[in-house]
């Protein structure tokens, strides 16, 4: 940038005005200070911390008066903590291994490409993403609205698997997810056809924040979800959009094989993602596949790291057999690095790069064979 300037005859006009202090641990070293210096001498010195606490006051007192006062303060009192390590990525597998790689470790997955419908509703969103996801991952995806099954135009019994994506089913006015679900089981012959899908064991499903939502409202129907919770509002009462920390659990979900002990951001877009088991399910029999976790790592109910409040972070559940998956997160929206508003790109494969949640994907174009 200085030699441009000087270029163009700008270097007795052009000035650096501040610089960052690199250190392996800042803290540890004293650092986190703004510090403005004029002729040799501090003119000003203030905490980071503190900082953060005045730019955050204005907004924490909004939220207060507006959504759950609890969870207004307990995000203010986090804005700026300089023992906050921030987001991170730790990943048990290879991000790098490609769909071209698998291909060829299993040459028959070159030969089809399963049909997987990717359901719409009035007020969905993400059915793109999600369905570029499938293709990408050697799917063939279809899109099929609710009309569609209701008027004949399309028969689940033609597909493999099924996909209920995010966004307001009905504007949400219904209950996020539930006036979508209830759209089935209030229509006999929607919910016949819908059951006989899941009671196939060679089809899966993935139900996507009001996906899954919908997904825990047939889960009698699910063979396996008996004990999925219902999906309520977020305990700070308000629609919560963040990259948030999720740790990937041990589960039998075909989506989620190879990735257990995986820690990584996540996009979360939801009003209503608190796993209530006091509406439905149970909380000890759940299998639960994926969990909020705070910048340390560990499982948490604190908000903001817990953006919804759901009790030990649970944020995805999954059936015995792993075929039948709801997470509330949005993985179809991150599954490019370049989507990420902050990822760690050097354990990630570069800016460019399929990030690690493609192995969701590719975990069951395998499953299918």
């Amino acid at each position: 940038v200085m030699q441009t300037l000087r270029t163009h005859g700008l270097a007795p006009s052009s000035h650096f005005v501040g610089k960052t202090r690199h250190a392996a641990s800042p803290i540890a070293a004293g650092k986190g200070e703004l510090q403005v210096w004029r002729d040799a001498k501090a003119i000003f010195s203030a905490k980071l911390e503190d900082l953060h606490q005045v730019w955050d006051s204005v907004s924490w007192k909004i939220c207060q008066r507006r959504d759950n006062p609890a969870c207004a303060d307990a995000e203010h009192a986090a804005a700026g903590a300089p023992t906050d390590p921030g987001l991170h990525v730790h990943l048990t597998f290879d991000p790098a291994q490609s769909v071209r790689a698998e291909l060829v470790e299993a040459p028959s997955l070159n030969l089809t490409r399963p049909k997987v419908a990717i359901l719409r509703e009035q007020g969905v969103n993400s059915h793109t993403e999600m369905a570029y996801a499938f293709d990408t991952a050697g799917f063939e995806a279809y899109d099929v609205h609710m009309t569609d099954l209701q008027t004949g135009r399309a028969q689940l019994q033609d597909y493999k698997g099924v996909v209920a994506c995010g966004g307001f089913s009905y504007g949400d006015t219904l209950g996020a997810g539930i006036g979508w679900a209830r759209s089935i089981t209030f229509n006999a012959v929607l919910a016949d056809q819908f059951k006989a899908f899941f009671g196939r064991e060679d089809t899966f499903g993935l139900g996507v924040c009001n996906g899954c939502q919908m997904f825990a409202e047939l889960a009698d129907i699910i063979p396996g979800a008996q004990d999925w919770p219902r999906f309520t509002t977020n305990q700070s009462e308000r629609f919560e959009a963040r990259l948030s920390q999720v740790e990937v659990l041990d589960s039998p979900s075909i989506f989620l094989q190879g990735m257990a002990g995986s820690r990584l951001p996540i996009a979360v877009a939801h009003g209503e993602g608190f796993a209530n088991f006091a509406y439905r399910g149970d909380k000890v029999k759940a299998i639960a596949a994926m969990r909020f976790v705070g910048n340390d790592g560990q499982a948490t109910e604190a908000y903001p790291a817990n953006p919804n409040g759901s009790p030990g972070g649970l944020t995805a559940v999954t059936t015995a057999d792993g075929r039948f998956t709801a997470l509330m997160p949005h993985p179809e929206r991150v599954f490019r690095n370049i989507q990420m508003s902050w990822t760690d790109l050097a354990a990630t494969g570069g800016p460019e790069a399929f990030s690690p949640w493609m192995r969701m994907w590719r975990n069951a174009r395998q499953w299918v064979g």
